[in-house]
């Protein structure tokens, strides 16, 4: 994350550089962030040759009498970067009538910015935002995720445009024919497995299960993905299994994993990987009390990494193969979804009060209560799709943040 300054010739730059120091000193104090031991905050002073390059690059406008300088400066900076204009001020010297200035005229443009003012301990949260939120767009970018097989006929309103998702988040979207999984899994071999279950069929299923892992992992390689989403329907007739267990164990280990060739979900799911640090449970709203914000969603698979215990059963709609219950902690969590075009998205806050193991649903079985009950109503007259993202802990501002970005 760099700082850049932005001074009048006006102002004593003796007076103003202790200012700026004990200002700066203060943000680094107050500061969460932790890179790798290193400091965070990169001071660039008034040198932009390599403004546009880092996670996050700040203007911080020291005094007033700078609006001019900006405004000169403005056609060479849009060259070096397209993203929000983000002016640091301390107060003083009038720099924060020149930042509200400054940000009028590039509203003015068209050109999104923002002014951080306030206490230390605001500003250095906000930063910390922001610097997450560059770290995470400079990770997607040039990613790689498959398509293995197409979206599920149901999924009639999940689709997205590869273009518009490559312009947009800088991810590549891979197609991937189902039938060369269905060969990767033919050619690989059938192995012992550690794990056990008193259910006969299940534990029948298990090499079988493990050995579409192992195919998928083939996949990912061969493909060099950080991600995909898989027609996983396809397996029941197939390969008469489920592809519950690898999805749950890939997740787990850092490779985005999605269900049912649902592109918005595997990118909404990717979004959250680079912001939080998991990929989430996509799951489907199973039941919804408007008037309560009470919630119900469900899914046979669910990221290892995500519960406390799991244990095996079969895929609920079939009956067969190898599908996952998982227990999560109860506590925090937030909702996500983007729209396959981008152009929306939908993030809630809300606690997970007890998971379930009716036999009448998918799996893992999740009965979250909404923050604002009212929201629920997204759900019953503009959802996104049925599939959504349920992740641990309340990452609303950091998501909004990121989503309100171009």
């Amino acid at each position: 994350m760099a700082i850049f300054t932005l001074t009048s010739e006006l102002h004593d730059e003796k007076a103003i550089a202790t200012a700026t120091w004990d200002f700066l000193k203060s943000l680094r104090q107050a500061s969460k962030m932790e890179w790798m031991g290193e400091d965070p905050y990169l001071f660039m002073g008034n040198d932009y040759t390599d403004y546009g390059t880092h996670a996050l690059d700040i203007i911080y406008v020291r005094t007033g009498g700078t609006e001019g300088i900006f405004k000169n400066m403005l056609p060479e900076l849009r060259k070096k970067s397209k993203r929000p204009f983000y002016l640091l001020t301390s107060g003083k010297s009038n720099s924060l009538a020149a930042s509200l200035e400054i940000l009028s005229f590039l509203c003015q443009q068209g050109i999104k910015g923002e002014v951080i003012h306030g206490k230390a301990d605001f500003i250095a949260k906000r930063i910390d935002t922001l610097a997450k939120v560059g770290k995470a767009r400079r990770e997607l970018n040039g990613c790689r995720l498959g398509i293995i097989g197409k979206p599920s006929d149901w999924l009639i309103a999940s689709h997205a445009d590869p273009e518009l998702v490559k312009e947009t988040l800088g991810i590549n979207l891979i197609d991937i024919p189902m039938q060369e999984l269905l060969e990767e899994i033919a050619a690989t071999p059938l192995r012992e497995v550690d794990e056990t279950t008193t259910e006969e069929s299940i534990k029948k299923a298990l090499p079988g299960a493990n050995q579409i892992y192992e195919a998928l992992k083939a996949i990912i390689e061969r493909h060099r993905l950080q991600g995909f989403t898989i027609r996983c329907f396809d397996l029941l007739t197939a390969v008469h299994n489920t592809g519950c267990l690898a999805l749950a164990r890939l997740n787990a280990e850092g490779i985005v994993a999605g269900c049912e060739g649902d592109v918005p979900t595997m990118l909404t799911m990717k979004i959250a990987q680079s912001l939080v640090g998991m990929t989430g449970f996509q799951a489907n709203p199973s039941a919804i009390d408007p008037e309560t914000g009470e919630l119900l969603f469900a899914h046979c698979t669910i990221p290892f990494n995500m519960v406390e215990r799991y244990e095996y059963d079969t895929h609920f709609e079939s009956g067969i193969g190898v599908g996952i219950r998982g227990f999560m902690k109860e506590g925090p969590v937030t909702i996500f979804k983007v729209s396959g075009d981008l152009s929306r998205h939908f993030v809630a806050q809300g606690d997970l009060v007890r998971n379930q193991a009716q036999p009448d649903l998918c799996r893992t079985q999740q009965v979250i209560q909404l923050e604002d009950p009212t929201v629920a109503n997204y759900f019953l007259k503009d959802p996104i799709g049925n599939h959504h993202v349920i992740l641990p802990g309340h990452h609303a501002e950091l998501i909004q943040s990121f989503v309100g970005q171009p």
